[in-house]
């Protein structure tokens, strides 16, 4: 009896230590405060079943962005600090869509179809330089994605826009710092079959695009031209000894991110309910690179699971610690809390850039 109850126990223990070893020690920690934070905001005030749609509706609008991070780790060019030229393509379409009077769900689909060559062209012209410069990939993509920010703040003001909606009244030129969606394509993707149950709210539109787009790139991932790309990542000398084009496939894989990256921005749009412009999209990747690190990612390695894993681990976090700790002190420190723990969740996330996974 006694070898019997031995045995369990051991067999327990070596299917919890598989599950934190594949799970990974810092998710399960992460994982586990987020779970107390959910546990605690009854207790302090907040209500439960909204923080629950809170959290669901930044991981609907941030996933697609994080879902961009893959292509390029897949091709070995690393994590995409370039990200912003992607959501510059994505605002290009946004506001040349409400510039040419497009409205509702129409104004969505043709910010996609115009954003489209600008994402190629811009995807393009940053994969013949990382190509150009292999190995110091991720320093460079850091000055490309700041650089292009600050590049767009002046074109912003020159570009000749002229719809009323997005450019400053008195002056008749030059586009707003934020531009409102209501009217154009304000929720067009949460609406769509969204589930109202009290105060929980799930928005299934953008979840199912979200699940079409990762759907899309697992099947990508796994056809001939996605097996290649892989190959490139992971031995490129092999790659081209197996007469695999390794430049042809690092290049696809900035434009992939590059295009997924404008069409995140567009959805995250469409959730918040504005597009903003000039210095916005500065920082915008890190939060992406951050969570699919959290997620379990590592620079040459990353998976569907882990940008779902990551995203909801990173907007969960950012999004309950502040209400909780609000709830708790009777102090509305709420930004100051996002920053502190949304900065120190990235600094945590890159620190763990090279760590294994299973």
């Amino acid at each position: 009896m006694n070898e019997t109850l031995d045995k369990s126990n051991l067999n327990f223990r070596e299917r919890v230590s598989e599950f934190v070893a594949g799970f990974g020690l810092p998710r399960l920690i992460i994982a586990a405060f987020l779970l107390l934070l959910f546990i605690a905001a009854p207790f302090v005030g907040a209500d439960f079943w909204t923080q629950i749609s809170n959290t669901i509706n930044r991981f609907s609008w941030n996933a697609v962005m994080v879902l961009a991070m893959v292509p390029m780790i897949h091709s070995g060019c690393g994590l995409n600090f370039g990200l912003p030229l992607g959501i510059i393509s994505g605002l290009l379409g946004a506001t040349l869509s409400i510039e040419l009077g497009f409205t509702g769900p129409m104004s969505f689909v043709m910010a996609i179809v115009i954003a489209t060559p600008f994402a190629v062209i811009l995807g393009a012209g940053y994969g013949w330089l990382l190509n150009k410069i292999k190995g110091g990939e991720m320093m460079i993509a850091t000055y490309v994605g700041f650089s292009s920010v600050s590049f767009m703040c002046m074109m912003w003001l020159l570009l000749p826009y002229k719809s009323p909606t997005m450019v400053w009244g008195l002056a008749g030129k030059g586009l707003r710092t934020t531009i409102s969606l209501e009217g154009f394509y304000d929720k067009v993707l949460a609406k769509i079959l969204q589930i109202h149950i009290g105060n929980l709210s799930i928005p299934t539109g953008t979840l199912l695009f979200f699940a079409l787009l990762a759907f899309g790139m697992w099947a990508f991932l796994h056809s001939k031209t996605g097996t290649a790309m892989t190959a490139v990542g992971s031995n490129p000398t092999f790659a081209r000894a197996a007469g695999v084009n390794v430049d042809k496939m690092r290049l696809l894989s900035v434009i992939l991110s590059t295009w997924l990256a404008a069409i995140g921005i567009l959805v995250y749009e469409q959730g918040f309910g504005f597009v903003q412009l000039y210095m916005a999209p500065f920082y915008m990747a890190l939060p992406a690179v951050s969570a699919i690190l959290i997620g379990g990612a590592t620079v040459n390695k990353a998976t569907i699971p882990n940008v779902i894993i990551g995203t909801f681990l990173f907007q969960g976090i950012v999004t309950m610690t502040p209400t909780v700790m609000n709830s708790m002190i009777h102090m509305d420190m709420s930004e100051v809390i996002r920053v502190v723990v949304s900065q120190g969740m990235i600094l945590y996330a890159l620190t763990r850039k090279t760590e294994a996974t299973k």
